[in-house]
């Protein structure tokens, strides 16, 4: 059975790039105060998921944005931002020679000669470097509570420097989390003393091209009898993309350094609270036919990938959604309503082209879904 882990592992490795649609004055940092004081901040991607809410946030706290990436650009800007074209794949950083910033945020990063050549060329000219990581480093996900301290997967390969994007989409699995942790080190070792490492889990919300929180409002709005999986006991952990932005900038302005494991809720937060939530947001009357883990594994409905967000909290696994957060809620990470996130995740689906709407990219499919439902239904009687 496909874990977690490994879905996360493959979801980071080829997810990049993936660009959002953003509408409302919130997700623009519509409102948002003036920092203190302006920074140059050179942002390493910036097209992708949360990258343009890094960058429209960081605009209206009143920074100077440089983008560094391969060309593409979602929207216009609300204010003026320099963009950069290079490509890291092939080592062509010849844009950032010569140029200082206050900090760098790498955002896109799975191999570690990408750090090593940034880091070639940006020691000395950056102040601070922040390294969005994952929390796919970790070793095990068996132990619930672990913290920023938990041991690191390690790599087994020959030579990490030499992995390329080709190597690491053809063994996700056993290379995304081993070579993430290895550009931690790689970031570390070219910015001694001015590194932060931020380490998401799921990222979630409006412009999540994967559909994996995506699915469930989409589906609870659509009605009926809704395959639920287990109990509703079993532990979820994610971050919506844009509370993940903000934080990550006011983290750029208090220069906060060290390693932070970045996920939400605040507190525990179960797979039937989630729904209940994502219920609420939508105004959903849906009704949620709960399902027990042993029978979807018969059933050969899949935790993460036909049944998202979601893995039991046994075995391997039991201590993947209960990782803690505490270092990084204390350092000021705050988590917007779960029925928020929910609501602008739905209209942000609605608005995307017809065909885009016609499948989902996560979640069981409706017609497997219904066969699910009345073979348990048949097994209850």
């Amino acid at each position: 059975m496909s874990t977690r882990r490994d879905l996360l592992k493959l979801a980071g490795a080829v997810g990049l790039g993936l660009r959002p649609v953003l509408s409302s004055a919130r997700e623009a940092g519509g409102g948002a105060p003036k920092a203190e004081r302006p920074l140059r901040i050179l942002i390493l991607g910036g097209t992708g998921f949360t990258g343009p809410h890094q960058v429209r946030y960081a605009l209206a706290r009143g920074h100077q944005l440089t983008l560094f990436n391969r060309g593409r650009r979602p929207k216009e800007w609300p204010a003026p931002v320099e963009e950069l074209v290079g490509d890291r794949n092939t080592g062509d950083l010849k844009a950032l020679a010569g140029r200082e910033w206050d900090v760098c945020i790498d955002n896109p990063t799975s191999l570690p000669f990408w750090v090593r050549d940034a880091g070639q060329v940006l020691k000395g000219k950056v102040d601070h470097y922040v390294f969005i990581s994952t929390l796919s480093v970790y070793a095990s996900d068996k132990e619930a509570g672990q913290d920023e301290t938990a041991p690191v997967a390690a790599y087994k390969g020959q030579d990490a420097m030499k992995e390329t994007m080709e190597t690491l989409r053809a063994d996700v699995e056993a290379l995304y989390g081993p070579l993430k942790a290895l550009c931690e080190k790689e970031a570390e070792k070219w910015f001694a003393g001015t590194t932060t490492v931020i380490r998401p889990g799921l990222i979630v919300g409006p412009g999540d091209e994967s559909d994996r929180f995506t699915y469930w409002p989409v589906r609870l709005e659509r009605g009926g009898d809704v395959l639920a999986p287990g109990d509703g006991t079993d532990p979820v952990q994610f971050v919506d993309a844009r509370d993940l932005a903000e934080w990550t900038i006011r983290m750029v302005e208090a220069r906060s350094l060290g390693v932070f494991n970045a996920m939400g809720p605040a507190s525990e937060l179960t797979m039937g609270g989630m729904l209940d939530g994502a219920q609420a947001g939508i105004g959903s009357k849906a009704r949620l036919v709960w399902a027990k883990a042993d029978f979807l594994e018969q059933q050969k409905v899949s935790p993460w990938g036909d049944m998202p967000v979601w893995i039991p909290a046994t075995g391997d696994t039991a201590g993947a959604n209960r990782r803690t957060n505490q270092k990084a809620i204390a350092a000021g990470l705050t988590f917007r309503p779960l029925p928020e996130t929910a609501r602008d995740t739905l209209a942000w689906w609605k608005a995307l082209p017809a065909d885009r709407q016609a499948r989902l990219r996560a979640g069981i499919a409706a017609d497997r879904e219904q066969q699910v439902l009345e073979a348990w239904k048949a097994k209850r009687g």
